[in-house]
């Protein structure tokens, strides 16, 4: 087992990811291409940065890569609220996922703390 495997933070990761990725393959359906695959990548960086973190050396290194996951969750939650103000999904589909990132930045956040 990875040791990123067992964080909950990654966990709680790649369920927004999923999340995220049902979005993109609805914009990708409505030919909304470019937006598609940056929400996708985008989606992907929050638990790829919190893995590739887990495998550092050092503490202050993971604590890097767990700034670059909570920037990426920030990035999402931009992207939702474009495509909501532009009527490319519902604002009630977009809203527990932004409150589902905002919760997943605070732990982000205090799990960088509790590494220092």
């Amino acid at each position: 087992m990875f040791r990123f495997e067992r964080l909950e933070i990654w966990k709680a990761a790649c369920s927004v990811g999923s999340q995220l990725c049902l979005i993109a393959d609805e914009l990708e359906a409505s030919k909304k291409f470019p937006f598609a695959d940056q929400l996708r990548r985008a989606a992907l960086s929050i638990s790829n940065n919190i893995a590739e973190g887990a495998g550092c050396e050092s503490s202050k290194e993971f604590q890097k890569f767990l700034m670059y996951a909570r920037r990426s969750s920030f990035e999402n939650a931009s992207m939702l609220l474009f495509f909501a103000s532009e009527n490319y999904i519902a604002e009630s589909r977009a809203r527990p996922i932004l409150s589902s990132l905002e919760k997943l930045s605070r732990q982000i956040h205090s799990f960088s703390q509790s590494l220092s």
